[in-house]
């Protein structure tokens, strides 16, 4: 592992590697963010780093995490998002004890992973994402700035969380759902924008595949949503609604 970037990073106390942590020879080390600031990087014992992986300054990396190959791991944000353009200042990232990212998995810098959770192959995470313990996400996946998912969470494949939304604990969010936090569809225009309106979906709901959650829908704990439906409105703790638009036993009396 012992190339000549990582000796000297390691040299000038930047990196920090415990017995019995494994990178593989071919990751890839960017201590600077786009600033030119220099962050450390923590990695902690049992942690198998893959090849090809990209490892920024500023993460730290608890026990027995799994960094899958070609991985990207606090990746600074540059750019237009969220209302607001990136200028690619570094931030902290910390990925628990046990967190596994698959293959490809994107992980931008503010990012925080509870422990035990795993990443899909090919996952995008923006910056400041937080994620609860025990969750699961699923392959392909793209989860926006500022999202909160809980403890407990099956996320599954293809699916699209809006920035600033809520996913409470031990919720399921089914294949191919998507997530909109903006009621009319203003992009780049500062005359005419309105506030986010994120979705929620509280503890323990149920949002099944292809399911269409719209700007500011508070799906309610316990609740179960059918597949393919479009929620336009919240529904209620512990019901169950399908349909287009949702509504209980699908509107029907």
């Amino acid at each position: 592992m012992a190339t000549p970037q990582w000796a000297d990073a390691i040299e000038r106390g930047l990196v920090q590697i415990a017995p019995g942590a494994v990178v593989h020879p071919t990751a890839v080390l960017i201590l600077a963010d786009r600033t030119g600031q220099e962050r450390p990087l923590v990695i902690s014992a049992g942690t198998r780093i893959g090849a090809f992986a990209v490892m920024h300054g500023g993460t730290v990396l608890g026990e027995d995490v799994e960094i899958g190959h070609g991985a990207v791991v606090g990746e600074p944000e540059t750019g237009y998002a969220l209302r607001a353009h990136h200028d690619g200042h570094g931030a902290d990232t910390v990925l628990g004890d046990g967190v596994v990212l698959r293959v490809g998995a994107i992980v931008y810098a503010g990012v925080r992973i509870g422990a035990r959770t795993t990443v899909g192959h090919h996952t995008l995470l923006r910056t400041g994402v937080r994620i609860g313990a025990d969750s699961q996400l699923g392959h392909l996946m793209t989860v926006e700035r500022e999202t909160r998912i809980g403890d407990r969470v099956r996320c599954s494949p293809l699916t699209h969380l809006t920035a600033q939304m809520h996913i409470g604990d031990d919720a399921f969010i089914g294949a191919r759902v998507g997530t909109i936090n903006d009621k009319h569809l203003i992009w780049r225009d500062p005359d005419h924008e309105e506030p986010l309106r994120p979705p929620r979906v509280e503890a323990g709901a149920k949002v099944g595949t292809g399911v269409v959650l719209l700007a500011g829908v508070v799906v309610g704990a316990g609740a179960l949503v059918g597949a393919g439906s479009v929620v336009t409105r919240d529904v209620a703790p512990g019901t169950t609604v399908f349909g287009n638009p949702a509504r209980e036993n699908g509107g029907r009396s």
